[in-house]
């Protein structure tokens, strides 16, 4: 009879059964089957008991036993086990153990699929007569559930519990980190087939750790490839707060810094992600890469599915070594429905070590990858692979038992030259992990993953499987060998909009324009004060002789005409926009305007305020007034009060230039978004011409010209009865300073409040300058016209004194037959004087 058969470590020298051939079976039974036995039977006298061994091993020993009358079993003192058909029946073949972490359950169950592929790698190496032929492996293996606190009983059952282990097999990273770091007092050897992260490649920190799964690092050249291939210069992440996502995603940062690759949002969580999430949303994330275990992917992608962050406008980066259905898997952690997460992952891209060899090849194991996936389904007894955790990694676990059968199979030969052999390992031994550490260093053999082989950090080097989920399910898209730079790409990579998204809501600049019908209306108005001015400045000059003319300073309302005809012209360059010429150009246009409307404003107004200042000065005083009346203004003090407040706009100008010159600034509003459903924002801009310290300097001029405008007013209104001779159209003047001050004080503030808004703007600012021109020059010139016109009063001086009649001036007619009837009084009342 033969019990089923299960791999234990060999048991000690066979013991007898106690009598009446009861047959307890021995805890570990060496790969020996029983047929027919249960666990503990009582079997009749005369019967046998076949021993039969798997494979090609066979017996060492009694292959057949008897139960005798006296309750004993033929043979007693002989032990009965397997060797290899290489071992001569005196030569039994040692035991090497291996301590395995498998998890079964937890964040990676990936135990379900590499315990049984590494159990069929040992059984295909024990079974080879050309690997450790004197030696058997044996796995001695726990349920780690992928969890440090479980690992570390378990690590401490496995070294403090014989038989001796010559090397840890543990899986999942944060369960390597605690054996591996612990290895190195044990003087063991650590070989991982499902450890990804990059803080295991620290040698000083884990001399002795190796692994077949290569580091999570190797995935992020490849992320940064893609990046650059569709073109996008800003990522978003978000991670579980482990060691080896927070130390894979450290070293993502600096790789996509060389890039020139922004990380604008980085977002962590422990076990609830929706605070995360909401941040990706709130931060306008649109291209993240995750990076979690599968049970948190699956609460991620429910909290992706209520904020919708998920689409045409959002591409997900995630680790490749998940189940092909994780998503569609039922979870009671997580409020959604596989509808749901089949939407919200749509689309979602993963990069994966290549675990499978792509190409058709016989490796060490004299097996292809299709042929080991034909076996393991085989091993799983049919069992789906999407729901089988591992599935994708069970080649590492496999690879890694070649791994170390090869390594501990090319340190036999210098160990027996030392006089040692595997054997005598112990935990205090350091040479012979000296020799299983250079074996498993120089490694280099064809396995069913690939070429294995180490790097100096003991990690290994694989290419890059880059998939898309399609259609619920995924499509290899492209490889990257990152030791090569070389990426291949198939090209059928599906988007859900036009095309790959952008890494950002693309905002286009929209500048905002003054209207040009405003600005063609206004500057015919401009235009034509220019040609009044034109005419009015004629006018004056060539009836510069009259002595009507003379007698208002026409030399002051020459400059007061060129001065509204500047103001007049700064209007131009008021409405010169990016519209009309280039940004280079854009200060020359500002500088135009400052000039401009400056000196404009300094020579108009400048030359009305003198003449009101003086009129003031002379005039107002009473008990001058007869005697200032006699006194002669001199033209030369007028000229010189325009000069001096002209230079003093001059210098303030040009020190306002020189210091901190103008220079263009955009002023930018809210976003808006268009009508149609397209992934921009219009970002509107309104250009300025500003300075650095622009209210510093504005507050100087206004203030200046402020005080100008009130003291015009108080003088104006200070001489609206004065009557002279000297400047007869101060009253005119006074009039015109009158409306310019109003328009000005009022439309300086106004334009400040609405510099935002470019055509209420230009359109104050442009009409009060049109209007305090028209007003000015048609207040001083117009009645000058209608005078000279009507009165026909268009001779020299020098004619009056040949011509008679209406040549003789009016005013002049009246004051000497004044005089004359005053002469004449007078003299009556000296006769009268005389005769009393």
């Amino acid at each position: 009879m033969r019990l089923s058969s299960f791999i234990l470590p060999p048991p000690p020298p066979f013991t007898p059964f106690p009598p009446g051939c009861a047959i307890i079976r021995p805890p570990r039974d060496g790969g020996i089957r029983y047929r027919g036995l249960t666990q503990e039977q009582i079997l009749p006298v005369d019967y046998e008991i076949e021993y039969i061994c798997r494979g090609n091993r066979v017996i060492v020993g009694p292959k057949v036993r008897k139960c005798l009358p006296n309750g004993t079993w033929t043979d007693m003192m002989q032990a009965s086990r397997c060797c290899k058909s290489s071992l001569t029946p005196h030569s039994w073949g040692a035991q090497l153990y291996i301590g395995a972490l498998f998890p079964m359950s937890g964040g990676w169950p990936g135990g379900q699929a590499c315990m049984p592929s590494a159990q069929m790698a040992l059984d295909l190496v024990n079974n080879r007569s050309d690997i450790l032929p004197d030696y058997e492996l044996e796995l001695i293996h726990y349920d780690s559930m992928c969890d440090p606190g479980e690992a570390t009983k378990l690590l401490y059952d496995l070294l403090y519990t014989e038989p001796i282990k010559i090397v840890l097999m543990p899986g999942c990273s944060g369960v390597s980190t605690l054996v591996a770091e612990a290895a190195r007092m044990w003087n063991l050897i650590v070989l991982s087939y499902g450890s990804s992260s990059p803080a295991l490649s620290n040698r000083q920190r884990f001399p002795t750790f190796f692994r077949t799964h290569p580091s999570a690092t190797l995935h992020n050249p490849t992320r940064v490839q893609l990046f650059k291939k569709w073109k996008w210069t800003r990522i978003a992440t978000i991670q579980q707060t482990t060691e080896v996502f927070t130390s894979t995603l450290d070293d993502l940062e600096q790789r996509v810094k060389e890039a020139g690759i922004e990380i604008s949002v980085r977002q962590s969580f422990l076990t609830d992600p929706a605070v995360a999430v909401k941040n990706l949303k709130r931060q306008d994330a649109r291209i993240i890469v995750g990076l979690f275990y599968e049970t948190e992917a699956r609460k991620v992608f429910c909290e992706v599915f209520k904020e919708k962050l998920y689409g045409k406008k959002h591409v997900w980066f995630l680790i490749g070594w998940y189940a092909d259905n994780w998503f569609k898997i039922k979870d009671p952690a997580i409020n959604c429905t596989v509808e749901n997460m089949t939407e919200a992952v749509e689309g979602h891209v993963t990069t994966e070590i290549v675990m499978l060899n792509p190409e058709t090849v016989r490796g060490v194991s004299n097996m292809t990858s299709q042929e080991f996936l034909a076996a393991l389904m085989s091993r799983l007894g049919g069992k789906n692979p999407e729901e089988t955790g591992g599935f994708q990694e069970a080649p590492l676990a496999y690879d890694a038992v070649w791994a170390l059968a090869l390594a501990l199979n090319k340190t036999v030969a210098p160990l027996k030259a030392k006089g040692r052999r595997l054997e005598d390992f112990n935990y205090n031994n350091h040479d012979i992990t000296s020799e299983i550490y250079r074996a498993l260093n120089t490694s280099s053999f064809e396995g069913v993953s690939g070429q294995v082989v180490f790097d100096a950090q003991g990690s290994r080097m694989a290419m890059t499987l880059i998939e898309q989920l399609q259609g619920g399910s995924y499509k290899k898209i492209g490889y990257y060998d990152s030791s090569q730079g070389n990426l291949s790409w198939f090209g059928n990579d599906v988007w859900i909009g036009a095309g790959p998204p952008a890494d950002r809501t693309v905002v286009i600049d929209e500048y905002r324009y003054l209207s040009q019908k405003l600005f063609a209306a206004v500057s015919v108005f401009a235009g034509l004060g220019i040609l009044l001015g034109i005419v009015c400045l004629t006018f004056n000059i060539y009836n510069g002789n009259v002595r009507y003319i003379q007698n208002s300073q026409p030399y002051l309302n020459n400059m007061t005409a060129v001065g509204c005809m500047m103001a007049l012209a700064a209007v131009f360059p008021l409405g010169i926009d990016g519209h009309h010429v280039q940004k280079s150009q854009f200060p020359v246009v500002c500088q135009f305007r400052l000039w401009l409307l400056g000196l404009g404003f300094s020579l108009a107004y400048g030359s009305m305020f003198t003449k009101i200042w003086w009129v003031h000065t002379l005039f107002t005083k009473k008990d001058e007034k007869k005697e200032k009346k006699k006194q002669h203004l001199e033209p030369w003090k007028l000229y010189a009060t325009v000069g001096v407040l002209l230079a003093i706009d001059f210098l303030s100008l040009m020190i306002w230039q020189i210091v901190d010159p103008l220079h263009i600034t955009k002023e930018k509003f809210t976003k808006e978004a268009p009508k149609e459903d397209l992934d921009v924002l219009i970002q509107p801009l309104l250009e300025h011409c500003s300075s650095k310290k622009m209210n510093t300097w504005l507050g100087v001029v206004y203030g200046y010209k402020g005080l100008l405008l009130l003291l015009g007013i108080f003088l104006a209104y200070e001489t609206k009865s004065v009557s002279t001779e000297k400047i007869n159209d101060h009253r005119a003047v006074g009039m015109a300073i009158y409306n310019v001050a109003v328009l000005c004080l009022i439309t300086a503030p106004v334009t400040m409040i609405l510099s935002s808004q470019q055509d209420a703007s230009f359109a104050f600012a442009s009409l009060a300058i049109v209007f305090s021109a028209y007003i000015t020059l048609v207040v001083l010139f117009v009645p000058k016209m209608r005078r000279l016109i009507t009165r026909g009063e268009w001779q020299s001086e020098q004619q009056d004194t040949l011509k008679t009649g209406s040549s003789t001036n009016n005013n002049d007619e009246e004051k000497s037959r004044q005089l004359e009837r005053e002469n004449r009084e007078l003299q009556k009342i000296i006769q009268e004087v005389r005769t009393h």
